[in-house]
């Protein structure tokens, strides 16, 4: 079959099971509503909510606590992919078929290709006009005692971006990484976030996993502190955090640190080894091959 066909056959089929989902996703809410206004007493059918701008602001102006629970439709209208609906795939998955551990441990190099797509395409995007609302009207409330507390299911930072602070990420950040060995969790904004997924992640159906193996991609600095035998030190002024600390963490733990610099550093008195001078005469030296092999 050729790659067009390809393309397109998993677009319809795409557009065939969204459509499927979409009606048993509305048929499984109006149970849950139903279920739910029998629990709380309510036996009747309610009516249409109003659109009525003019009242719900005269109740804003009363309210002193404000919930705002926000989704992927807010980050749509900043032109953020919401990987759901029509044509809602990055290539031919669903986020929800990528975004569990199960699906990490079974292809790490895949599901790292699509965040990094994600983080990448967040790059161009900026907060639209209700995110800045949220941020100014918060700042509002807080100056006459009130609190208003965004929920968001969203991953893209938007809210933060433009300002609100009392904020609830229920599903994590695109730029907070945990590792899955020591649990840390850390800011993390390179772009990209390691050299193997430079130019990876291409959305479209059709397009090949490129199968990154585990030791080329993103690893937790943290672990590689507490696992190492030997380190070096080259060109660093040793000032700058977290990165300051990795190296005198090694020399606690009894291991060996060598530091190549054209000056001491805050951290040269914790390493067994100084080289003072250009890093491209010493390092080359340290690291010869042995005569004896």
């Amino acid at each position: 079959m050729k790659k067009e066909n390809l393309q397109m056959l998993l677009k319809i089929t795409a557009r065939i099971s969204t459509y499927i989902l979409q009606r048993r996703k509305r048929r499984y809410e109006r149970l849950y509503f139903n279920n739910m206004a029998k629990q709380v007493g309510i036996h009747k059918e309610l009516s249409r909510p109003s659109s009525d701008m003019a009242a719900l602001r005269n109740e804003v102006k009363k309210a002193r606590h404000i919930l705002i629970l926000s989704g992927a439709g807010i980050s749509a209208e900043s032109g953020v992919p919401t990987f759901r609906g029509a044509g809602g795939y990055w290539r031919q998955y669903q986020a929800q078929d990528l975004a569990t551990p199960d699906a990490f441990a079974k292809n790490p190099s895949l599901v790292w290709e699509f965040y990094h797509h994600r983080r990448e395409v967040m790059n161009s995007k900026t907060p639209n006009p209700a995110h800045f609302a949220i941020a100014e009207y918060e700042k509002r409330l807080e100056n006459v005692g009130g609190k208003v507390v965004v929920v968001t299911q969203n991953i893209d930072e938007l809210h933060k971006v433009a300002g609100t602070n009392n904020l609830f990420e229920l599903h994590g950040s695109l730029f907070k990484t945990k590792c899955t060995s020591c649990g840390e969790i850390k800011e993390n904004r390179d772009s990209p976030i390691c050299e193997a997924l430079r130019n990876k992640g291409a959305p479209d159906a059709g397009n090949p996993d490129a199968r990154i193996p585990i030791k080329d991609l993103p690893k937790c600095t943290s672990c590689e502190v507490e696992s190492c035998d030997m380190c070096f030190v080259i060109g660093t002024s040793s000032v700058v955090y977290p990165a300051a600390m990795f190296a005198p963490q090694v020399a606690l733990r009894g291991v060996t640190v060598a530091e190549f610099n054209l000056e001491d550093t805050p951290g040269t008195r914790h390493f067994k080894y100084h080289f003072c001078g250009p890093a491209g005469v010493f390092v080359p030296q340290a690291l010869a091959e042995d005569d004896s092999n």
